[in-house]
């Protein structure tokens, strides 16, 4: 499966606390170590950074405003538009 190859130079310290870490957690080796922490940080960067968290009164206070906006005006529309367009 795998279909790409990454090449790094790291620590010997680092390099035998990682497999020590990888050999504790049962893995068959340092390479299924490394791929699961890239993908694990990986998702876990990407969703902290496609989402938003608010705290429920700002949420209401948002909700509120958007309700009692009027309809939107070209420029917003066209920025709708152009966010939209680029995948956002």
């Amino acid at each position: 499966m795998a279909a790409s190859r990454i090449d790094m130079r790291i620590d010997e310290e680092i390099k035998s606390a990682a497999e020590k870490a990888a050999a504790l957690k049962g893995m068959s080796s340092l390479t299924e170590y490394v791929v699961r922490l890239i993908e694990q940080d990986a998702r876990k960067v990407i969703k902290e950074h496609e989402s938003i968290r608010v705290k429920d009164d700002i949420f209401d206070r948002f909700m509120s405003a958007c309700a009692a906006a009027e309809a939107p005006n070209q420029k917003l529309r066209d920025a709708a538009e152009f966010a939209k367009g680029k995948g956002f």
